[in-house]
């Protein structure tokens, strides 16, 4: 069907084409060119798109994305309207309210990005530190090794803090740092999922305050798991992803700046290496820049059902039953400090004399189940996972235990 379709819409044009200046016309080029228009096309269409889309249900138990309840999926098939419609803003004055509330801030400067938690990432960097500035960058798992490589690609002197995964570091070390290289911006990850890791944050905002420094936290695998308070903790830019415990599919990355932040942005001697992700723009575009967008707004609070902290309470509850769990079967947790582990995204050490991607495999094919490995410096060390947003409940921490314990009893176990 859909081939013929193709073909004929590809009539349908033809004869609507101009012919009558053809037929009069010399020009021997113009009409070789119409009459090949006419014949057919050279590269068929690709059977798989004559073939319906097929995705497969699985349960999401990894570091993200997550499973996302089923009110958001319906909401995909709402009809698409246009950017500049008066209802759209009113959605996205929705959006700011709920960003606002799930950060804990008042910034106006605040709003959602079309793109994954990278595309945050760069946005920050990018709008913030202009080439030849000092960075300093916390590097404790993945997420740390990219942000200094993002700033160094646009010409920033980065002034990397290196720990193994699961290290964390004392706010002595950090304002010693700071002091040292006196940076424009210092980044550290909140929820540090390479490793299994939720950072302290308290009293380091008041460090980037005393050294003129702005503070930049990744929440991407944390926000809405633990606790994170933007204006109480005093941290200047904070962005997150849509795929985890916010309970949305990917490609969208909330990002926040205050009043230092945008001082420092707005007043640069030089553009932003990229143009897309300019703040100039976006923030216009958000009514962020003093322009209120038409009609009036409402607020629909994120987590309707449980507000933020019932959310908090029910991470750290499951992750807790989890980890329990997992040490019955006879696994070590990754991180040892309950404190600083990470309730969205749980690391366990992997079992001596097992090859870990056996293990996922075999629970991918006869679980229907995601888990995964270790990311970047944490590869070949821990096993992931993650129980995030509409996946945090205990019946889906049993599920991800017995599945583990299949795995351990059937996968081989060498004998080294």
């Amino acid at each position: 069907m859909l081939q013929r379709s193709l073909f004929s819409r590809s009539a349908l044009l033809v004869q609507t084409a101009p012919f009558e200046n053809l037929l009069y016309s010399k020009n021997t080029h113009a009409a070789s060119c119409i009459h090949r228009s006419l014949g057919s096309v050279t590269i068929p269409p690709p059977a798989c798109m004559l073939r319906p889309l097929e995705a497969p249900l699985r349960y999401l138990f990894g570091p993200g994305p997550s499973n996302v309840p089923p009110r958001v999926l319906a909401a995909g098939g709402r009809p698409i309207i246009g950017h500049l419609h008066p209802e759209m803003y009113e959605i996205m004055n929705d959006i700011k309210k709920g960003i606002q509330y799930a950060f804990q801030t008042k910034n106006n400067m605040t709003i959602a990005m079309s793109g994954s938690g990278h595309t945050a990432m760069e946005c920050a960097v990018f709008n913030t530190v202009e080439p030849g500035e000092s960075v300093v960058v916390a590097v404790n798992g993945i997420w740390g090794e990219r942000v200094a490589e993002i700033a160094e690609r646009m010409g920033a002197r980065v002034h990397r803090m290196v720990k193994a995964p699961g290290g964390y570091y004392s706010n002595e070390e950090i304002e010693q740092t700071l002091a040292k290289h006196k940076p424009v911006l210092f980044f550290l990850t909140h929820g540090e999922s390479s490793a299994g890791l939720v950072h302290p944050v308290d009293g380091i905002g008041d460090i980037c305050l005393r050294h003129n420094c702005l503070f930049l936290v990744d929440s991407v695998a944390s926000l809405g798991g633990a606790p994170l308070f933007m204006d109480e903790q005093k941290i200047d830019i904070l962005y997150t992803g849509s795929q985890k415990a916010l309970n949305a599919p990917p490609g969208t990355a909330p990002i926040s700046f205050n009043e230092r932040a945008c001082k420092k942005m707005f007043n640069r001697k030089t553009k932003p290496v990229s143009y897309l992700l300019d703040m100039t723009h976006l923030s216009n575009y958000w009514g962020c820049d003093g322009k209120t967008f038409p009609g009036h707004s409402w607020s629909k609070r994120l987590w309707s059902s449980q507000g933020l902290e019932n959310s908090w309470r029910q991470h750290k509850e499951v992750a807790e039953y989890l980890w329990k769990g997992l040490e019955d079967l006879g696994l070590k947790l990754f991180i040892k400090d309950k404190d600083l582990r990470l309730p969205c995204v749980t690391t366990i050490s992997i079992p001596q004399g097992y090859n870990w991607r056996e293990l996922l495999t075999y629970i991918m094919k006869h679980h229907q189940m995601e888990m995964t490995g270790g990311l970047g410096p944490s590869v070949g060390m821990v096993l992931r996972v993650g129980l995030m947003g509409y996946n945090c409940n205990k019946a889906n921490a049993d599920l991800a235990l017995a599945a583990l314990a299949d795995a351990l009893k059937v996968c081989p176990k060498s004998k080294a």
